[in-house]
């Protein structure tokens, strides 16, 4: 497995797997590849959007991390990072989100970011464990979500 930085012609590849995610019920954001684009790989608060690709160059999952401004959706603290990822269903438990963590860690590190949010839909066990798995840790809870934290300091 690589990791690497999205470019744009990754979004054909992202936007579907995202669409699989939406199927199964475990992404309420667009999928389409409009949506990429603007929002993870050429997202104007972007600090990093990286992919993970094995040797066929098939992506296995994405993760973008953006920096907080104010009145931002999520109500992240401004200057905080913001994170998300998503892992293409055939590639799950594969340690694809743990690789891609160890990238966008070190760009928030680069960026001087000194916390990251994780916005999680309340009903995503998955996500919920991943993250907690990575180190991040509950501090708010927004109707419908748990918002976790990791501490860069």
């Amino acid at each position: 497995m690589k990791i690497r930085d999205a470019i744009a012609t990754d979004a054909a590849q992202i936007s579907a797997f995202l669409q699989e995610l939406t199927a199964l019920g475990k992404r309420t954001n667009r999928s389409d590849e409009d949506f990429v684009l603007s929002s993870y790989i050429n997202g104007p608060t972007k600090v990093k959007c990286a992919v993970a690709e094995d040797a066929d160059g098939t992506i296995l999952g994405l993760q973008s991390l953006s920096r907080a401004t104010e009145d931002n959706i999520y109500g992240v603290t401004p200057g905080w990072g913001i994170i998300g990822t998503h892992v293409s269903p055939e590639a799950a438990r594969r340690g694809v989100g743990r690789a891609l963590f160890a990238a966008n860690r070190q760009a928030a590190q680069d960026a001087g970011l000194d916390k990251i949010d994780a916005s999680i839909g309340e009903s995503n066990a998955e996500g919920l464990g991943y993250y907690e798995a990575m180190g991040f840790r509950t501090y708010r809870t927004p109707p419908g979500k748990i918002c976790k934290c990791f501490d860069l300091t």
